[in-house]
């Protein structure tokens, strides 16, 4: 399993000019959007915090690790903010990201709501020996590979978040930096790729009990295949809510999750890999714990699901 991992990790950061990892998958990504999408920071009536691990390729070891920490408010009429933090682990690789957001809510008439949002931090990464993979896996008087790393990178993103009661569209670039980890020899190692985020998701009133909500997000980044997730959560008495989720040629799997107060909504999702990496790790676990303060007595006689 090990000399897997080293593949996969070979994979991102043995080429002339090769790219670091990825921004971490979230399967219930349609809970924690202010994380990769600015403009969402301020779209609901309460201070909004969060809390979510993921465990993936269960059986891998050095597999990648997450745990995002979130929270965002409004602090106007038509100003949010919001603030991040991801701790991101992949073998001898350690990131810990803090961000922060702004957004600005435009009101278009009725129940339809445009906002646009910037967000701005730094990423703290590590890479470490590899010889703590495998003694010897690669060649330890490589450059890239002969000392372990640390840098404090700064990046800006932005997106605008368009929705209702009843549906959204996102759009979001959370880093438009390239920046560069490792540079020796004239030879890159681990250079940052512009991701882009597009998320939409509707929600049915099936009858005054249930309700049907499907989702979608698509992630694309340079030089790397489009992430295509697709989700539908049954919601029964906005309370209890379960589905089924798909990755296009990777995984699908499902999710639940259960309001124990008002206020305060638990959930787990659970992945079953289907592609290469099978073999090794045949799933990825994912819990998320969600608690909203409200500071006045609530208003809107549409509650928000999404």
């Amino acid at each position: 399993m090990k000399k897997i991992l080293v593949s996969v990790l070979l994979g991102f950061l043995c080429s002339n000019e090769i790219f670091a990892q990825q921004d971490p998958h979230y399967t219930q990504y349609m809970y924690n959007q202010s994380v990769f999408n600015p403009a969402y920071a301020g779209s609901k009536e309460s201070l909004s915090l969060g809390v979510l691990h993921r465990q993936q390729w269960v059986g891998l070891d050095g597999a990648p690790k997450t745990t995002t920490i979130f929270g965002h408010s409004k602090v106007g009429k038509s100003v949010g903010v919001g603030i991040s933090a991801i701790s991101d682990e992949i073998g001898p690789i350690t990131e810990n990201k803090i961000y922060a957001d702004v957004s600005y809510t435009l009101d278009l008439g009725g129940k339809h709501r445009l906002a646009l949002g910037v967000k701005g931090g730094v990423t703290l990464q590590n890479i470490g020996y590899f010889s703590d993979i495998n003694p010897g896996v690669p060649d330890p008087n490589d450059p890239a590979f002969a000392s372990d790393e640390n840098n404090s990178l700064f990046n800006v993103g932005a997106g605008a978040f368009y929705y209702t009661d009843k549906y959204y569209i996102g759009l979001s670039v959370p880093n438009f930096l390239q920046n560069t980890y490792v540079e020796k020899n004239n030879r890159k190692f681990g250079s940052d790729v512009m991701h882009m985020f597009l998320t939409g998701g509707y929600v049915f009133d099936l009858n005054e009990e249930w309700k049907l909500k499907p989702s979608t997000m698509l992630k694309m980044a340079m030089n790397s295949p489009v992430s295509v997730d697709a989700s539908v959560n049954a919601m029964w008495n906005n309370k209890l809510e379960f589905g089924a989720t798909y990755r296009l040629e990777d995984s699908f799997g499902a999710m639940i999750n259960y309001a124990v107060l008002p206020n305060l909504r638990i959930g787990y999702a659970y992945d079953h890999i289907v592609s290469d990496l099978k073999v090794a790790g045949t799933a990825s676990h994912e819990v998320i714990v969600l608690f909203d303060i409200y500071f006045k007595k609530r208003v809107s006689s549409s509650p928000r699901y999404f």
